[in-house]
């Protein structure tokens, strides 16, 4: 058995096209012990476009741009990337590996290449695991720095070598090799095949999607509780009070914290005052502090924001919020 660890840059990369100008791998034995390392360097057959994450230009890749005309485009090395990834006798694995895989996916159909076929593994997703943290994904630069790994970010072989350090300190620290790791916490790998590819999965990820479905639909069922009482009521104020004429809104925080918020708008009702969902339409917006896309559609609107602590006393007290 061995370990080929890969990892890919692209020229490029939108929504169905990657144009793939590295591809960087190193080949170990179970123990670690590199056997190769290696980037192969690609003529992606079109211009540089470089953005991070969120789709901002400044990524510099560690390689002279210029010369990657005089490589091979995708197609020459194409075979050798294909028997690296489908060798049955090694384990592939990478960093939020399923990107490098579509990007594979997304070349192999720009040429009109035979499909890939292999299972693969994510070293970002063993480490979710292991943290049974399935909220946010670590880079590989922040992941290297919890497991003391050093390296270079952007240079596919040493990303890919990175990548190698990062899954053997993993490993060494849960005490487990990778079917051990994958057997402990019940992963099963990605695929692709036949153009299609299905990510890796496992007993916590399931369990973690279960309970943030039923959050939601314990959060939605509050809604729909709170805004039944609101249509109820929200013709039937009284003709003067206080609040008379007044329109609040509350943060989504209180809406979902039902019964309290219906407690709240009950007493805002009560005071003359109608509420609205929307905070660019009230006068008065009501939240536990500053802040939020809500908040500044609320007081950039001309609303007065009070704090919810000020709100109740207020109410309670019948004394007047504007």
């Amino acid at each position: 058995m061995k370990y080929v660890f890969f990892d890919i840059e692209c020229a490029c990369v939108y929504k169905y096209v990657a144009k793939i100008c590295a591809f960087g791998y190193t080949v170990t034995d179970e123990n670690y012990n590199v056997l190769i390392k290696e980037d192969i360097l690609i003529n992606p057959k079109g211009k540089f476009h470089l953005t991070d994450r969120k789709g901002s230009d400044g990524i510099e890749l560690p390689y002279e741009y210029d010369k990657f005309k005089s490589f091979p485009a995708f197609p020459a090395v194409y075979g050798k990337i294909k028997a690296l990834l489908e060798d049955p006798e090694a384990i592939v694995l990478g960093h939020a590996t399923h990107n490098d895989v579509n990007y594979l996916n997304l070349e192999t159909k720009r040429y009109k290449l035979p499909f890939f076929r292999f299972c693969y593994h994510d070293t970002q997703f063993f480490y979710m695991n292991t943290e049974n943290d399935f909220t946010r994904q670590c880079g590989l630069g922040t992941m290297a720095q919890r497991l003391g790994v050093e390296f270079v970010p952007h240079r596919a072989a040493d990303d890919a070598y990175a990548t190698m350090r990062v899954c053997e300190a993993l490993c060494k620290r849960e005490g487990a090799d990778v079917k051990g790791l994958c057997e402990r916490y019940k992963v099963r790998s990605g695929k692709i095949f036949s153009y299609k590819i299905s990510q890796p999965d496992s007993e916590g990820l399931r369990a973690y999607y279960k309970k943030r479905d039923e959050e939601h639909k314990k959060r939605a069922e509050a809604r729909e509780n709170f805004f039944n009482f609101v249509n109820k009521n929200n013709y039937r104020k009284k003709r003067s009070g206080i609040n008379s004429g007044k329109r609040f809104c509350f943060s989504k925080e209180i809406e979902n914290n039902v019964p309290f918020s219906v407690e709240l708008a009950g007493a805002v009702f009560a005071s003359g005052g109608r509420y609205t969902s929307r905070p660019q339409d009230c006068d008065v917006y009501i939240a536990e502090e500053e802040g939020g896309k809500r908040y500044l559609n609320a007081v950039e609107n001309g609303a007065k924001f009070v704090p919810l602590s000020d709100a109740a006393q207020s109410i309670e007290r019948g004394l007047e919020l504007l």
